[in-house]
């Protein structure tokens, strides 16, 4: 088991920046993978970034891209996410995930094991 928890969400302004964190606890030595997804209200739950554990290799959604950014920290076994230039578009529930293992579709949710509970993030105009 892998337990996973998210901080660091809040409201911003238009314009402004966050940075999310995503901890990760239990049978850490299986890691593979982190991803933020992230849930608007009535819309699916959407890929937004991922990072894979050993190579580092990041991966993003077109959306974020060149506003969003994700590291990990292996010593830590912490993964974060620094979002800048937020607009209300990126206004969700941000949930970090973490995949214990390959899988294709890396940018599907079916693809991690592990998911935290999520924490909000709220961009004002």
């Amino acid at each position: 088991q892998v337990q996973v928890v998210e901080s660091g969400g809040g409201l911003v302004q238009a314009g402004g920046s966050l940075r999310l964190s995503c901890a990760a606890s239990g049978r850490t030595l299986s890691l593979y993978a982190m991803g933020w997804f992230r849930q608007a209200p009535g819309k699916e739950r959407e890929f937004v970034a991922g990072i894979t554990w050993r190579i580092g290799g990041r991966y993003y959604a077109d959306s974020v891209k060149g506003r969003f950014s994700i590291s990990r920290d292996n010593a830590k076994n912490m993964a974060s996410l620094q979002m800048n230039s937020l607009n209300s578009e990126d206004t969700a529930v941000y949930y970090c995930a973490v995949a214990t293992g390959f899988r294709s579709g890396r940018y599907q949710p079916e693809a991690y094991d592990y998911w935290g509970q999520g924490t909000q993030v709220t961009v004002s105009s």
